[in-house]
């Protein structure tokens, strides 16, 4: 995949955009949170 064409999604704790990372290739369905301090705040 090229960097303009990954998936994005908004964070619901500080609205910001984030982007596919490796490390979520796996589960990025479920991938929620931008961080692991937005993750905390729920």
């Amino acid at each position: 995949m090229r960097k303009e064409n990954l998936p994005i999604k908004v964070c619901p704790i500080c609205q910001r955009s984030f982007k596919w990372r490796k490390k979520w290739r796996l589960n990025w369905e479920k991938v929620k949170y931008c961080s692991k301090k937005c993750s905390s705040k729920k």
